[in-house]
């Protein structure tokens, strides 16, 4: 088997990715959670006073370092591009319920993958959830679904999250008395500061270079039988899925798994839920956040969305524990399918 230049970089990047995921677990992050975009968010939430779930009040350097890597990487290759307007309240929403469809499970794509690495068989369930919801996605997209164009904008607007990252990092380190931790759950779990810091540049910069997205990578196998995008993520899969091996961390099954809940079918609706909305935004939590740092607006707004998700869910008790789903995180996930379907019928324009 030959593998094309763009390939193999996502081999290589999918390797270090996975490496430094479970490196993170060893340094203190929850276990099965080296990275994950909707937890850590979430956690922000938490962090910065949005949300009152004192399990889940940490913020997390991963993600500001995620945003800060693909930043700085994009100002150096000149690929920094200040973009926006398309349909910036739609993506706010669509954010907003990913997030809950994230919590429902508990995890993004990310954690889904390294999860399964980790023997959790319910993240195969999830992993179908999340297929079938792209599979929707993209038979919208087949029929003309669109969010808009987008357009120029001053550089202020796309250096506007980033230093907003900047600032909530210099609070943490500087006065970090502002900030909420969590002294218990998942939230107290977590890597040194650098380490952390240093994780997500790294990440950063080799998702922006690489452009990893698992969305991307599903969509485009089911559209255009390309499975480049999804080499990433199964470079991913198989580092992960070998040191768990080979230290004795992998536990298959599907129950006492860490951070995990063995209903299958909520299971499988939360992450259709964030295929089907990941999919119209044209990219995963993961890929919005690198977006972003790019100067990306309207990814912006989503992660602004994704945040507000994860406050509500909380506030709301629409998030899952390892009892299972609520009854009101199960009829969210009603709801954001029914809106989804809503944005994607009056988005969809046939010729």
């Amino acid at each position: 088997m030959t593998f094309s230049k763009e390939q193999k970089r996502l081999l290589v990047a999918g390797v270090i990715i996975g490496a430094i995921s479970f490196v993170l677990v060893l340094l203190g992050n929850p276990k099965n959670m080296g990275f994950c975009i909707a937890c850590f968010v979430r956690d922000i939430a938490g962090g910065v006073g949005l949300h009152r779930a004192e399990a889940v009040q940490y913020v997390r350097p991963e993600v500001i370092g995620l945003l800060l890597g693909s930043f700085v990487v994009a100002l150096w290759k000149k690929e920094f591009s200040p973009r926006g307007g398309s349909s910036p309240m739609l993506r706010f929403v669509i954010g907003f319920f990913v997030m809950i469809g994230a919590l429902v499970f508990l995890g993004c794509p990310f954690r889904m993958i390294i999860r399964l690495a980790g023997g959790d068989l319910n993240a195969l369930v999830a992993l179908f959830g999340f297929s079938a919801g792209i599979w929707v996605g993209v038979l919208f997209l087949n029929r003309g679904f669109s969010l808009g164009r987008n357009f120029n904008l001053p550089s202020l607007e796309g250096i506007a999250l980033p230093a907003i990252n900047i600032v909530l990092l210099s609070i943490m380190v500087f006065i970090p008395t502002m900030l909420f931790f969590s002294v218990s759950g998942p939230g107290s779990q977590h890597a040194p500061l650098v380490a952390s810091l240093a994780a997500g540049l790294i990440v950063g910069a080799l998702s922006q270079r690489t452009r990893l997205c698992m969305i991307g990578g599903i969509r485009d196998a089911i559209l255009f039988k390309d499975w480049t995008l999804l080499t990433g993520f199964v470079s991913i899969f198989v580092t992960i899925l070998i040191l768990n091996l080979a230290t004795g961390s992998f536990h298959p099954g599907f129950a006492d798994q860490p951070i995990a809940h063995t209903d299958g079918l909520w299971n499988f609706l939360g992450m259709s839920v964030v295929g089907f909305g990941c999919t119209l935004l044209g990219g995963c939590p993961l890929r919005q956040m690198i977006l972003a740092g790019e100067g990306n607006t309207d990814s912006a707004i989503t992660v602004v969305g994704l945040l507000m998700g994860g406050a509500f869910s909380h506030n709301f008790g629409l998030a899952s524990s390892a009892a299972g789903p609520t009854v009101r995180g199960q009829v969210a996930t009603i709801v954001a399918l029914v809106v989804l379907v809503i944005i994607a019928v009056a988005n969809t324009k046939q010729e």
